[in-house]
């Protein structure tokens, strides 16, 4: 019994003695490597800050770049506590492989995500619209979009439906058309009409004086001679131009005596013979 025993602590102490000082190194080598790691990303991070970097493109360098730092990291330790690496790196990307076939969805929302930061087709505080849904660009995440709706309302879309799909950016230009449709009656004088309008959209406190407005006749309808109205503004200020002009073009036609005409129907009754 002491003989056997002899034997295990002569093994114990020459496991000690041969893994012990791997283990150490290797424990030292993951605390300051990880210490590394995390000063270098703060570096580059403060690097991309000071050359103005797009803001929603730097999180995802730098978190790709402490993620592959750690890979390295990670591995190397494995490789120091005398696993064969190649094996291992095998192992990984089989892993990986079967790991990307399940989550093929989520892949692709990431890499839609990669793209709309690359190609930048949108950015933080546009004001869009795709999937039907029109919102604000709250934030552009790893898988998602967020929106926020002129309603208030948030919407997160998957980033693969948003860089496979239309997008209408509004913000994009520093200018937008407000398009606005008028009738007025075949009885009402036309040059008349066309003044009000003119005169209510260059009184609108946010449409742009530089550009605009255009007003014209746009269709002889059935029961109205309507006008098309067209003023211009800032993407931020369209409904504060919309409203404007709906409110003050019914004040200003009701003072100039012009009717807005509305569907109306004739019955002839005939009596029995």
């Amino acid at each position: 019994m002491n003989f056997d025993t002899q034997i295990y602590a002569e093994k114990a102490i020459e496991m000690v003695m041969s893994y012990g000082p791997k283990i150490l190194l290797a424990i030292v080598t993951l605390f300051v490597g990880s210490w590394v790691i995390g000063i270098l990303g703060k570096i580059f991070d403060s690097g991309l800050s000071k050359i103005k970097f797009d803001d929603t493109l730097q999180p995802y360098l730098v978190g790709i770049a402490t993620i592959l730092g750690k890979v390295i990291l990670y591995i190397s330790i494995v490789g120091m506590l005398g696993v064969q690496t190649t094996s291992l790196i095998a192992v990984l990307g089989a892993a990986g492989l079967a790991i990307g076939m399940a989550l093929q969805g989520s892949l692709g929302n990431f890499a839609g995500g990669v793209l709309i930061l690359i190609f930048k087709p949108i950015k933080k505080g546009d004001l869009i619209e795709t999937n039907g849904v029109i919102g604000v660009v709250e934030s552009i995440q790893p898988f998602v979009t967020v929106l926020l709706s002129p309603d208030n309302i948030v919407y997160y879309i998957p980033n693969g439906e948003i860089s496979s799909s239309p997008i209408k950016n509004y913000s994009i230009n520093q200018e937008r058309r407000v398009d606005l449709t008028f009738g007025i009656s075949y009885t009402d004088d036309i040059d008349k009409a066309k003044e009000v309008f003119t005169n209510v959209a260059k009184a609108c406190p946010n449409a742009l004086t530089n550009i605009g407005p255009d007003v014209f006749v746009s269709e002889l309808a059935d029961s109205s001679v309507n006008f098309a109205v067209r003023p211009y503004c800032k993407p931020v200020h369209y409904w504060d131009v919309y409203i404007y002009m709906l409110e003050n073009v019914k004040k200003e036609l009701d003072k100039a005596g012009i009717s807005i005409p509305f569907p109306q129907r004739d019955v002839h009754l005939h009596g029995q013979k």
